[in-house]
């Protein structure tokens, strides 16, 4: 059992909504670079951020002599990292997007790597060109730091639901489009042409990503279907009863609009186990998914354990 207080901090999102809308157009702009150094990989896994002790990183990007991207929320830098050895930082603060986007692209520029990518934020309505996005954005640092305390203990219980999967997962991965920490797991069988229509998002990306049957549960800070961190879960195709089904645990419910099952975080903060209260949310919501879409259910597997693998039935 962890801290509530400590691990899962409060992280009211009117609190820091300003600087939170920040960050997603900061993650947007590095995840762009990040996409367009990288060979794809289905489902747009080449382009997402990862949850670190110190933030969010890249990871490895194949471009000059390899080069990772570091949001640093402690030291409150975004820091890069190249293939023989130079580091280049800029500091994360009051700026505006524009400013990130230039100090961003030098950075880059000087560890060796190719700035040029995609210059329009997507998945967000009338979206406006970094470079010509010049308002002044606040940056409340401690805000930040409560998020990433909150992000780390999300992303340690959606990799222990992970592990009781034995067929096709991805990564624990961050969405900078929708900027939400993502886990999902593939029935193996093709699934119906997504009709798209995603803001700002071209078709075709969001086809390939929903080309095969899929239970997805994830976590936002805020900005989704309701206006506060919570955490969802989906499926696509959504079988038949899918969202009359009910889930628990007793605080979930199923937001008709947007297709999707809902348990705020404050609901899972103030439990008195909040990892276990995570888990039930998302193994009872992934077994709605299999048992009403009809899965190969001997995929599923026990969590996994320290120190063995687990058991062969």
């Amino acid at each position: 059992m962890t801290s509530n207080i400590e691990e899962w901090p409060d992280i009211p999102f009117d609190d820091w909504r300003e600087t939170a809308s920040a960050l997603h157009l900061y993650s947007q702009i590095v995840g762009k670079y990040r996409l367009a150094r990288s060979p794809w990989v289905n489902h747009s896994w080449h382009a997402t951020l990862y949850t670190t002790t110190r933030g969010l990183t890249t990871g490895l990007i194949p471009d000059g002599d390899g080069i990772e991207i570091v949001f640093d929320f402690p030291d409150g830098v975004v820091r890069g990292h190249c293939g023989h050895s130079l580091v280049r930082e800029f500091e994360l603060k009051a700026m505006s997007v524009a400013r990130f986007h230039a100090q961003f692209k030098t950075l880059v520029s000087e560890l060796g790597g190719n700035p040029d990518f995609h210059g329009r934020p997507n998945e967000l309505p009338d979206p406006v060109r970094f470079e010509d996005d010049r308002e002044d954005r606040p940056w409340d640092a401690e805000a930040v730091a409560r998020f990433h305390r909150a992000l780390v203990s999300v992303a340690h219980t959606f990799e222990l639901f992970r592990t009781g999967f034995r067929g096709k997962v991805s990564p624990v991965h961050l969405f900078w489009g929708s900027f939400d920490l993502a886990v999902t797991r593939f029935s193996g069988r093709r699934a119906p042409l997504h009709p798209g229509g995603i803001p700002a998002l071209p078709d075709d990306v969001t086809q390939e990503a929903y080309s095969h049957e899929v239970s997805s549960a994830g976590f936002w800070p805020g900005g989704g279907p309701v206006d506060e961190a919570a955490f969802y879960s989906y499926a696509y195709p959504a079988p038949d009863g899918f969202p009359d089904a009910t889930v628990a645990p007793e605080a979930a419910y199923f937001d008709k609009k947007f297709g999707e099952f809902i348990l705020t975080y404050e609901a899972v903060r103030n439990s008195d186990d909040p990892e276990a209260t995570l888990l039930e949310f998302l193994e009872t919501s992934y077994e709605t998914a299999a048992r009403l879409g009809d899965w190969d259910r001997s995929l599923e597997c026990e969590r996994g354990v320290y120190g063995r693998p687990p058991r062969i039935d």
